[in-house]
């Protein structure tokens, strides 16, 4: 009996470790294998394409964007590497001192989920569900709300409120108005900047005909603050369209918001003379083609861009000027070109 029971326990022993190393082998394979795309990303505006003309570029670490490949019916193109179209602009070691940071480095995914749902909280406004038509029935008419006492309005908001009282569209009746201006400078919502203004959320929200911002037109040209640039507003815009520099694709709503440029408080109020441009004049008389000089983000936000920038810069028609100097710590994240374009940008 002795040997009978040694025999069943040396049996079963041999099964278990037979099974462990059959569950060993396929954890093997499993870890071997690379990671598979199951669901594309949709988007209803596009046409979709089927998974296998698909191409992935590796952009960071985490992120992965798909590139759709030209229809069928078109002759196939044959597209370089990227490696292979930066090579003549890359210096030796420079891919790896260059490359942008392009998440953010101080706030986690669900804290920019938490500012971006507290300040858009009427994400699907449309102008048929967030726009009351009925006010413009009597005509397209702008109201501005007065400014009060004490209020600082920066040159730049004060030239889009003066363009709109100068226009024929400006009343100054609320109740024949079909579209509302806020007094309240919100342009700059930078909470470094000397622009920025304190207290707007409770300034918004005991206006009379705020109305959760419905028929009110918001302008915005600076959101959050460095390094994140957060589209942290301050304060929530609820039904109001926003006109909005820099807007995130995620945010900004179709049909409803207005994506507006980025203009310096130098620009003209007005028009000014005859441009340069005539008739059958092409290229333009210009000497300058396109010409950009500002700060060169080298972590954060609009980094990659403006990384970028010194590939198509020539010295001649094409005038690209960056600076490595923004923010207090901006030497901790120094490349190799900053002191070459610290020089150029200064002269």
């Amino acid at each position: 009996m002795q040997a009978k029971k040694r025999y069943l326990l040396v049996s079963v022993g041999a099964g278990l470790l037979f099974l462990v190393y059959l569950w060993g082998l396929q954890i093997g394979e499993f870890q071997q294998q690379p990671y598979q795309y199951h669901q594309l990303p949709q988007y209803p505006q596009y046409h979709q394409y089927p998974q296998q003309e698909y191409q992935y570029y590796h952009q960071s670490q985490e992120v992965y964007q798909p590139l759709p490949q030209r229809s069928p019916s078109r002759p196939s193109r044959h597209w370089p590497e990227s490696t292979q179209l930066l090579e003549p602009y890359l210096e030796g070691g420079e891919q790896e001192e260059d490359s942008p940071q392009l998440h953010h480095q101080h706030t986690s995914p669900r804290e920019r989920r938490a500012i971006r749902d507290n300040i858009y909280k009427n994400k699907r406004c449309r102008m048929e569900t967030c726009f009351d038509f009925a006010r413009c029935q009597s005509g397209f008419r702008v109201y501005i709300y007065p400014a009060q006492r004490g209020d600082e309005i920066s040159e730049t908001y004060q030239k889009i409120l003066s363009s709109i009282e100068e226009s024929r569209f400006h009343t100054t009746d609320p109740a024949r108005a079909c579209l509302f201006i806020l007094a309240v400078d919100t342009l700059d919502r930078d909470q470094l900047s000397a622009q920025y203004v304190q207290n707007v959320r409770l300034r918004i929200q005991s206006l009379p005909t705020w109305n959760d911002g419905r028929n009110h037109l918001i302008f915005n040209l600076y959101s959050g603050t460095w390094p994140d640039y957060t589209e942290d507003l301050g304060f929530e815009v609820g039904q109001a369209m926003l006109a909005k520099a820099s807007a995130d694709v995620v945010n900004f709503r179709p049909n409803f918001d207005i994506s507006i440029p980025l203009f310096s408080k130098d620009h003209p109020l007005k028009g000014g003379g005859i441009g340069y441009l005539t008739l059958n004049d092409a290229p333009p008389s210009r000497k300058y083609l396109l010409v950009f000089k500002g700060k060169r983000y080298l972590t954060g936000i609009g980094s990659e861009t403006r990384n970028a920038l010194y590939h198509i810069h020539n010295g001649e028609d094409i005038i690209l000027l960056t600076t490595c100097k923004h923010g207090k710590d901006w030497e901790k994240h120094k490349d190799s070109r900053c002191n070459r374009d610290n020089e150029e940008y200064s002269k």
